[in-house]
């Protein structure tokens, strides 16, 4: 249910003495003075105003949150963001979750000033940035503009408003300390008003003092939880009608509000921005960065929860920031040496458990390279490839409570080796294995081209590959051979087609291929291209061998029984890989 909260002065007085605050979660004041002119119109005019949504925080609650005030003086260049407001202890305060830009607008147009950059100047310039203070013009013509504005305000200097001959500027200000009645009248008669000119600016001026001083127009929800959860979740959904914010952005907003010597928010962006553009791209988010800081800090859960962004866990997040940096770096240059990108990393999550084992050794700047760490690279790389090709989703529900097991484990373990079986040992209590029953393997066997696990598949069967070049999924048979027109001409009939057309686009006929080289055999059928690239016979059957291609025929004809025998050689290869933990062991089979 709503509530009356006074008169505008009554707010701007609340907003002076700091009972009106603005949580961290609140953005920048964003309106530009156009905004403000047209909102003191439309209160002149009567239009409603909107309510507002604020939050009781009680006093014993207080001060374990961080407030900030509302812009007063706004300058574009020194002084466009939002004051910090000191610790606030054992006192009740108003934080406005609804209504902020409004708030604020009236708080620059009633008691302070503006200072926008003009243009032509340079930004060091001080007269680039004139204090223009709002106005009312008292005598202007009472008739509605094009666009419906009745009153004329307007942010001017006082040299501005001297040389508009035209018209008698009011500053807005000093109505808040003027009186109605009589002495209103005498004001505007020493400013050497009379006749219609008096009446017409003795009319808007007592208009404008009655909408500051007279009128409720403060109408409000009141929220009087102390559990910010749900403050954020109202506030989610208040804002879901213009630029929507996530979850994370708020906890994002958070995070700034208490980092001491970082911008949080810079810096978490220009991580996101570094990170997506190693190797052939990937499509990192804040969310990815943000759930990292809180694993890798080793805050109690990596959930996006309020509680686990208290000042004391973000001072944590920030004093081992370009640590946890490196580590995430270091950690998408490894997957990116894994081959893979935005296109096959099915799920960025997977990355977590690397990048706090590889913040727990301190990997160094070589690690990624170096032939001393190998051996634990391709531990990581067989562990994270599995996780990702497991169609029964390892990264989705329960992934805080996973993700805080797998810590856990890492915590503990050596920190010069990847504790692969301790982790797969976890994650299969809570029903998350990494083995692949037989129905699973056959379904990786049709797995078709374009799914994002095909790559990751493809290179955990084949582990010779060197993922550093860029390599692509090829189809063994071009795939434009399997036209229904080309495989009639060939004399298959409708049911042939349609199988043979479903087969050349699943795994037994799919290879990776180094892009260059993919480039160059396009079409080709593989006993033409093998001749070309490879002409030495031997270094043909070396190729064919290490990739499970079999023989190969010039034409299509053959094309079901290579189809069928490298399904059988691929489907020996990944049951020895994958298959039940007790009978395989977790490293991929040794190339050929």
């Amino acid at each position: 249910m709503y509530k009356p909260g006074g008169t505008i002065a009554e707010a701007l007085g609340r907003i002076q003495t700091k009972s009106y605050v603005l949580p961290a979660i609140q953005r920048e004041f964003v309106w530009k003075p156009e905004q403000i002119e047209r909102l003191f119109d439309s209160l002149m005019q009567g239009y409603p105003f909107g309510t507002f949504l604020f939050w009781t925080v009680e006093a014993a609650t207080s001060g374990k949150f961080k407030f900030y005030d509302f812009v007063l003086n706004y300058h574009q260049r020194d002084a466009a963001h939002c004051p910090e407001l000191g610790k606030i202890h054992h006192q009740s305060v108003t934080a406005v979750l609804d209504g902020q830009q409004r708030l604020t607008a009236l708080n620059i147009g009633l008691r302070g000033s503006m200072a926008i950059k003009q243009p032509n100047k340079w930004w060091t310039n001080p007269d680039a940035f004139p204090v223009r203070t709002l106005r009312l013009d008292l005598i202007a013509p009472m008739s509605p503009d094009e666009d419906g504005v009745r009153y004329r305000f307007k942010f001017l200097d006082d040299q501005q408003a001297t040389r508009d001959e035209g018209a008698h500027w009011f500053k807005v200000p000093d109505i808040l300390g003027m009186e109605d009645g009589p002495a209103m009248l005498t004001a505007l008669m020493e400013r050497g008003l009379q006749g219609d000119a008096l009446k017409g600016a003795y009319a808007n001026l007592d208009r404008l003092h009655r909408v500051v001083h007279s009128h409720n127009l403060i109408n409000y929800y009141e929220e009087e939880t102390q559990d910010l959860e749900r403050v954020l979740n109202i506030f989610i959904r208040l804002n879901s009608g213009g630029t929507i914010l996530s979850y994370s952005d708020l906890l994002l907003s958070i995070a700034v509000a208490q980092w001491k010597q970082v911008d949080a928010r810079a810096e978490i962006h220009k991580l996101v921005d570094e990170l997506n553009r190693i190797g052939t791209g990937f499509a990192l988010s804040q969310d990815f960065v943000l759930k990292a800081g809180l694993m890798l800090a080793d805050i109690a859960s990596v959930g996006f929860k309020v509680e686990n962004f208290t000042t004391t866990n973000m001072m944590a997040l920030e004093t081992n920031w370009l640590t946890i940096r490196a580590a995430l770096v270091r950690t998408v240059e490894l997957a990116s040496n894994f081959g893979l990108n935005g296109q096959t990393l099915r799920a960025d999550s997977a990355l977590l458990p690397i990048a706090y084992y590889l913040y727990k050794r301190n990997a160094p700047a070589n690690y990624v390279t170096h032939s001393q760490f190998a051996d634990d690279r391709e531990a990581i790389r067989s562990w994270l490839v599995r996780s990702i090709v497991k169609a029964s989703g390892i990264w989705g529900s329960g992934l805080d409570t996973l993700l805080t097991a797998l810590r856990e484990v890492i915590q503990v373990s050596e920190p010069g080796a990847f504790p692969v079986e301790k982790l797969r040992q976890v994650m299969s209590q809570r029903g998350k294995s990494l083995a692949f029953e037989p129905a699973e393997i056959e379904d990786l066997l049709h797995m078709e081209y374009g799914d994002k696990r095909t790559f990751p598949l493809l290179s955990l069967l084949f582990p010779f590959v060197d993922l550093r070049n860029q390599f692509h999924v090829d189809h063994v048979y071009p795939i434009s051979r399997f036209t229904p027109a080309r495989l009639q001409k060939q004399g298959f009939d409708e049911v042939d087609i349609e199988v043979l057309a479903r087969h050349a686009n699943t795994l037994p006929n799919l290879q990776l291929l180094e892009g260059a080289i993919n480039n160059e055999k396009r079409a080709s059928m593989p006993v033409a291209w093998l001749s070309s690239h490879l002409p030495d016979p031997m270094a043909q059957l070396h190729y064919r061998t290490k990739h499970e291609l079999g023989e190969v025929a010039a034409d299509l004809q053959q094309f079901e029984t290579f189809y069928a025998e490298r399904r059988d050689r691929l489907r020996a290869r990944l049951t020895t890989m994958l298959g039940s933990p007790a009978s395989v062991p977790m490293q991929p089979v040794a190339a050929e």
